[in-house]
């Protein structure tokens, strides 16, 4: 594993920081769009954005939404924008499998939380690489995800491999987690693990903490495998092509 350093403890109360990295190629294979595409490469996290309360609101709605389903293995998701939830070995499509019995689970209150909450990391990750907010569209996947000790069953469980954001999904330009549970304390493992040369930099979960950075090959990462516990989090992902953009979740 080599040198791991902690880029933020879950103990920190960390405004901003930010580490700036080259930007790798990945970009130059897109198309470029002017004061979106990154010029500036790095990652950041900053615990000033969202506070511990929302941050609990919102594992309320995942919680909701995956006691309906939830993977056989040990990570489970649920996208709120396409209505993808797992179920067993599979997944579903909320909407069309509950029906109009999604209004018994999630309120108005629910979805305006979630706009607000993608809105304001959305302005901040603008703010930090220096782009126009308004250059940046929400692009799939969007999604919560559970994740525990259970051994996985299929390939979606095995959410622990190395990858390269922008070579998974192609839209991707910025991505950034909003974490909803404390590590050390819901559970144990579960870090998020930037693999560098030189070193592996680790972020420590905490519930309201975002991290964020630019999703080319810059910045490698793997999520390690949870111990114990249950591990909340939701990816929030976005893209400079107008054409992979899409809206914000509606309730019915």
């Amino acid at each position: 594993e080599g040198v791991t350093e902690v880029l933020a403890h879950r103990s920190d109360n960390l405004q901003d920081k930010f580490i700036e990295v080259p930007c790798s190629e990945d970009y130059d294979s897109h198309r470029r769009f002017a004061g979106c595409t990154p010029r500036k490469c790095g990652r950041g996290v900053t615990d000033a954005v969202i506070t511990r309360e929302e941050a609990e609101r919102i594992r309320r709605i995942a919680e909701r939404g995956l006691s309906l389903g939830g993977s056989d293995g040990g990570a489970s998701i649920l996208d709120l924008h396409s209505g993808a939830l797992s179920l067993g070995k599979h997944f579903v499509n909320l909407y069309r499998y509950f029906g109009d019995k999604i209004q018994d689970i999630f309120t108005e209150e629910d979805f305006a939380l979630y706009r607000d909450v993608r809105q304001r990391i959305q302005q901040r990750i603008a703010q930090v690489f220096g782009i126009s907010s308004s250059a940046m569209y929400l692009t799939k996947p969007t999604f919560f995800s559970r994740m525990n000790s259970t051994g996985a069953k299929t390939t979606h469980d095995e959410y622990w491999h190395p990858h390269v954001d922008k070579v998974t999904y192609g839209s991707f330009d910025y991505t950034s987690l909003l974490y909803l549970s404390d590590y050390s304390k819901d559970f144990g493992g579960g870090r998020f693990v930037f693999m560098d040369a030189d070193s592996n930099k680790t972020v420590e979960p905490r519930a309201g903490r975002v991290s964020f950075f630019t999703s080319g090959s810059e910045n490698l990462h793997r999520v390690e495998r949870v111990q114990w516990g249950t591990r909340f989090a939701i990816t929030i992902s976005f893209t400079c092509d107008p054409q992979h953009g899409i809206g914000d979740p509606l309730l019915g």
